[in-house]
């Protein structure tokens, strides 16, 4: 993936939580959900959509039954 030209506000968020949002914007979009990240960095969440886009992160639902389980596995290359 080539690298993303961060705008100013997403360099400023970065400096805010000291972590880059390629590895900010999934951890905070699995623990609080979209709404709640957005409000969060204090950005909207059709920005917060963009950014997921431009840094090439999926964001799935997945419905369980109960007794089930999902387990997501990292790949690093």
């Amino acid at each position: 993936m080539a690298p993303v030209r961060k705008t100013t506000k997403m360099r400023a968020i970065e400096r805010k939580h000291r972590r880059q949002l390629e590895d900010l914007l999934p951890e905070m979009v699995n623990e609080l959900g979209l709404s709640e990240t957005a409000d969060q960095l204090g950005i909207s969440k059709s920005n917060l959509g963009y950014w997921l886009l431009k840094f090439q992160i999926r964001v799935e639902r997945v419905a369980l039954k109960p007794g089930e389980e999902i387990e997501i596995k990292r790949v690093r290359s």
